[in-house]
């Protein structure tokens, strides 16, 4: 097929942009074979922005998964995608940066973020990969009515000419090929799978599609809590930086049994503790709301459940809270880098 076909039909109005995305429900474990109509199909989780290409005739747009055109802020992208897909066709995927080995999210956000006169300096420094899962129109032909195996053939059949920055996300129906993925490249910052059923159609705003998240222990410091430090609610981790502590993450609410656990082994801080009074309530940095923090003297070592969602050595999402460590000491742990 031409990738410019002036005589095309035009895309169907709800796949013109922005579009609707299917979406996915978290699990606790990597769910079986039969889990899902017509067996499962695990794919890895990319730890980046959901993005849907809209291949027009001569056009091409960058969709978020909220509805916003992100054309502008990754024009390599775009530009690949008017080069190498077909007019007619829209695709799902995730848009992600690496960083040498490891994907790096806040390089994503910087593009979010800057001024447009820097981006093309950000493109040349870090160019985007775009890797796709899904086919949702080919030849101006609306595909979501159809099966995600037969989808996934086509799109494997497109993405077969594709050059970087495009790409295609591996998929398996191994389950024990899956359970490697999954144990393998969380150090490459994949955060998971996703699995969806092979005789699925693609249902946009339904959760039919099911993510499990790979998590692993590590330990932190209990630098301060939100709620009074005899009945903490939450933890707030710290780690070391240069001779700094700075905030790395926190925790979900804690159970009465853990609230209880940790507050035995509190105690208050210091009037040199670097910590303001309040902490936002979103991602640290990143909310105008928020709420009273209570310091603590940064002694105790706790060790944590986290996925690998990190950013600068901060966990973007909340951590789980295992049990304290009074075998460790504050010199065991490994400063940030």
């Amino acid at each position: 097929m031409p990738l410019s076909a002036p005589g095309l039909p035009a895309l169907p109005p709800e796949l013109a942009g922005p579009v609707a995305v299917q979406l996915a429900k978290p699990v606790r474990a990597i769910p079986r074979p039969a889990a899902l109509s017509g067996g499962c199909r695990y794919e890895p989780k990319w730890d980046g922005y959901r993005l849907v290409i809209v291949r027009e005739r001569s056009s091409t747009r960058l969709w978020s998964k909220q509805g916003r055109d992100l054309t502008d802020r990754f024009p390599d992208v775009a530009a690949a995608a008017l080069a190498q897909i077909p007019a007619g066709s829209v695709v799902d995927g995730e848009v992600v940066i690496w960083n040498g080995e490891r994907l790096d999210f806040g390089l994503l956000q910087r593009r979010m973020v800057s001024a447009p006169g820097r981006i093309a300096a950000q493109v040349g420094a870090a160019p985007a990969s775009y890797v796709a899962f899904d086919l949702l129109a080919a030849g101006g032909e609306d595909l979501r009515g159809r099966t995600f195996t037969r989808r996934r053939a086509a799109l494997e059949d497109l993405a077969g000419r594709w050059a970087p920055p495009m790409q295609l996300s591996p998929m398996t129906a191994d389950l024990a090929e899956a359970e490697q993925w999954f144990a393998d490249f969380r150090p490459a910052g994949i955060e998971g799978l996703v699995v969806k059923g092979a005789a699925t159609r693609y249902a946009p705003g339904r959760r039919d599609w099911l993510k499990v998240k790979s998590w692993e222990t590590t330990e932190v410091l209990a630098g301060g809590v939100i709620g009074p430090i005899d009945r903490p609610s939450q933890l707030v981790a710290g780690r070391y930086r240069n001779g700094e502590l700075v905030v790395v993450g926190r925790t979900s609410p804690l159970t009465p049994q853990q609230s209880a656990e940790l507050a035995a082994v509190l105690r208050p801080a210091a009037d040199d503790h670097p910590w303001p009074d309040r902490i936002g309530t979103g991602r640290f940095g990143g909310s105008r709301l928020a709420v009273p923090l209570t310091r603590v003297d940064p002694v105790v070592v706790v060790e944590v459940s986290a996925d690998a969602a990190l950013q600068a050595g901060v966990f973007r999402h909340p951590l789980r809270f295992v049990r304290t460590r009074p075998d460790l000491r504050v010199s065991d742990l490994p400063p940030m880098v």
